[in-house]
């Protein structure tokens, strides 16, 4: 894993990381962040099941005044406020096969559009997700994109759960005790 990580932090390639939860994904991608040459850049998380959908886009997108009610001013999106930096989108498989789309035009196109905007914006934005579910399950199902799942899954990091390292338990166990003595 460690291996991988510093391979995905040498280049911008999409990276997908899986496993169950509580495995450190979002450890995982500010690693792979921190270790890359965009380190001094932006790094956002945003949890894609935690948003609902409804807002999801604006949050990641950004919006103009009016766009809808309750949109008094512009807003910018995560995208735009991590531009040269890194993306970290987690439990990428709940969004909406719509999301995705627009997601996907991201990737394409390195643009994005504001909701309610008639016009693009570049962005240079390193995106990493991660899910706990089986991204080729949801694709049979039809809720996920096969050509989002494509671009979403160009270098994949499966991180095991603790019972599958046992290994490291005296490494947390020093962490923690060492983290509770300042």
């Amino acid at each position: 894993v460690f291996r991988r990580l510093r391979l995905a932090a040498q280049s911008d390639v999409t990276v997908l990381l899986t496993g169950e939860s509580g495995t450190g994904k979002e450890l995982a991608a500010r690693a792979i962040h921190t270790l890359s040459d965009r380190k001094d850049k932006p790094f956002f998380a945003i949890n894609c099941s935690a948003i609902p959908e409804t807002l999801l886009e604006s949050e990641l997108f950004g919006h103009v005044k009016g766009a809808f009610t309750g949109a008094i001013r512009d807003k910018i999106g995560v995208f735009q406020a991590a531009d040269g930096g890194t993306l970290f989108l987690d439990e990428v498989g709940d969004t909406s096969p719509l999301l995705q789309l627009k997601l996907l035009r991201v990737l394409q196109e390195s643009e994005i559009r504001r909701v309610g905007d008639d016009r693009g914006m570049r962005v240079d934005v390193r995106l990493i997700t991660a899910t706990n579910r089986d991204l080729k399950v949801l694709m049979a199902e039809g809720t996920v994109r096969e050509d989002f799942y494509y671009r979403i899954h160009v270098f994949e990091i499966t991180l095991p759960p603790l019972r599958a390292r046992r290994e490291d338990i005296p490494l947390l166990v020093h962490h923690f005790m060492a983290a509770n003595s300042k």
